[in-house]
């Protein structure tokens, strides 16, 4: 059972790096805006209540995020472990993390952080912005993102810091090489890949 949370900033590429690695040790990917759709398009009660936010275009609580993430969690593919993206966010939400899985008798075996230097990311993000044509992406609003990830989400790693379960990671680099740097840095940790991967 491998139980994983990926972390950096936006452009570091974990989206990429979290499909891949959950695929190599056997466990599902599951980022926050994957669950956000697909609970609304389930049409769950939680997914009704999460469509009313993101269409008035705010931001779901930390109690909903949890909701929603924990009731991923307990599907029948996350019961051989999970790597989650996106989630916990905060501080907040580490502490729902935590008491979601003690209930289970559980824990995370292992948070990978993706380190990205900040010029970095936004060089990333705007040559995205340019090949998507996302206008909305200019170099403000990116180091808006980057700074409210700064403030939010960098402490958790702090939090997990103190538990020895961090694995500093650097993104830069091709696609494979990163992957590359993440598996062997977990199986220097003892977990294993899965033998179908």
């Amino acid at each position: 059972m491998t139980r994983l949370l990926i972390v950096g900033p936006q452009g570091s590429g974990k989206g990429t790096q979290g499909v891949r690695i959950a695929e190599a040790f056997g466990v599902p990917a599951i980022s926050t805006g994957d669950v956000f759709r697909a609970a609304v398009a389930e049409g769950t009660e939680l997914g009704s209540q999460v469509k009313a936010i993101i269409e008035a275009g705010d931001l779901v609580s930390d109690e909903l995020t949890s909701a929603v993430v924990r009731e991923r969690l307990s599907q029948d593919d996350a019961e051989v472990g999970f790597l989650l993206d996106g989630y916990p966010r905060n501080v907040t939400q580490v502490m729902h993390l935590d008491e979601f899985l003690e209930g289970r008798g559980e824990e995370l075996d292992a948070v990978i952080e993706l380190s990205v230097p900040r010029d970095e990311s936004i060089a990333r993000l705007s040559l995205r912005a340019q090949e998507q044509g996302r206008t909305d992406d200019t170099e403000e609003v990116i180091a808006n993102r980057l700074a409210i990830y700064e403030r939010e989400t960098a402490p958790i790693l702090g939090v997990y810091g103190a538990r020895g379960i961090v694995v500093q990671i650097d993104g830069v680099g091709s696609l494979d090489d990163i992957t590359a740097r993440i598996i062997s840095a977990l199986e220097a940790r003892g977990l294993n890949r899965s033998a179908a991967a």
